[in-house]
């Protein structure tokens, strides 16, 4: 995979993360919670991981 679509795969992932931001927020999540906010912390992670690989682009997050 190159360098450029690996950068454009994240930032199209990360630009999804307030969607999961707004459905922690739902009072009725339940048991869900815990997997969405799981899920919250591996997109950070994520997010850190690529800013380290490729300190000049951009990822929202």
């Amino acid at each position: 995979m190159e360098a450029q679509q690996i950068r454009d795969r994240i930032t199209a992932i990360a630009s999804q993360r307030e969607t999961l931001v707004r459905l922690l927020e739902q009072p009725d999540l339940g048991t869900l919670r815990i997997d969405v906010d799981q899920a919250l912390e591996e997109l950070d992670d994520l997010i850190d991981e690529f800013h380290r690989t490729f300190p000049d682009a951009k990822a929202t997050g």
